[in-house]
């Protein structure tokens, strides 16, 4: 069955409860396996045949974890995932549109096909101390990340992509 790899990076705890929201409803759908972007790998996204990328916004791009799992990941898969279907959550204290603008360049490079817009989660947190504190996100806020999951692994499951 066609796997959906949801890949994510979570520094204060936002982005790694949406990406388990995402997760939990993907596995209802279909097949779905959750790994932090610290020790995703080339193999797991050789193997994998839809993505959904979860990470945090950090001074206007991806948080570095992020980044440096594309950074390792990027030129070992080059060529090998084209017209991959992915999807992208980014959880902000602002805007969000920096972050999910460097990801999606990253996946025109690798030519994956979007499905969905990004979801921007905003936290609104604009102080040291409120970007610093540990997130809890409400379920009105994880709700369409749960569907995000759910619509992708439904879809790969279908063959919709």
């Amino acid at each position: 069955m066609a796997e959906l790899l949801i890949i994510y990076h979570s520094r204060t705890g936002g982005s790694r409860q949406m990406a388990e929201a995402a997760f939990a409803a993907a596995q209802a759908e279909g097949v779905a396996r959750l790994v932090s972007a610290e020790v995703a790998d080339v193999d797991g996204l050789r193997q994998a045949a839809g993505y959904l990328f979860c990470a945090p916004e950090n001074l206007a791009t991806l948080s570095g974890a992020m980044k440096e799992f594309f950074d390792r990941c990027y030129y070992p898969v080059l060529g090998q995932l084209e017209g991959r279907p992915y999807a992208q959550m980014i959880c902000a204290g602002s805007d969000g549109e920096g972050a999910a603008r460097q990801l999606a360049r990253i996946a025109t490079g690798w030519r994956l096909k979007e499905v969905q817009p990004p979801l921007i989660i905003c936290t609104h947190a604009q102080t040291p101390e409120a970007i610093l504190a540990p997130k809890v996100l409400t379920a009105e806020q994880l709700e369409p990340c749960a569907e995000l999951g759910a619509a992708l692994a439904a879809g790969l499951a279908m063959g919709m992509f």
